[in-house]
């Protein structure tokens, strides 16, 4: 996966799943993935080693994955979008009855 579409997969995990971590790992996402801040910008903001930074996000970064592994949240809005899409371009009411099955398949 190239650096972009990386970083925005993990954007959208963490529009997902942020209610999930905590307040510290919140933080040191924001300031890295939205805020553009450097390790060593977060580091010296917080009185810690560049090291530390780059644990925490590795880690965060993970747990989103997991969270995504797990319960498919990202993955379903996906194909709801998808199915809604062409649904309204063909008005087949298969793409309605694949929209209505997703949760379905996935046990929910």
């Amino acid at each position: 996966m190239d650096e972009i579409k990386r970083i925005s997969y993990n954007n959208k995990l963490f529009d997902y799943y942020e209610q999930f971590l905590t307040v510290k790992q919140k933080a040191y996402f924001i300031m890295y993935f939205q805020k553009d801040y450097s390790l060593k910008e977060i580091a010296d903001y917080y009185n810690i080693s560049r090291n530390a930074v780059y644990d925490l996000i590795n880690i965060t970064i993970k747990k989103l994955t997991d969270f995504e592994t797990k319960l498919k949240l990202y993955e379903k809005a996906k194909l709801r979008q998808e199915y809604y899409l062409k649904y309204l371009e063909t008005e087949d009411k298969k793409w309605l009855e694949k929209l209505m099955e997703i949760d379905d398949n996935y046990g929910i």
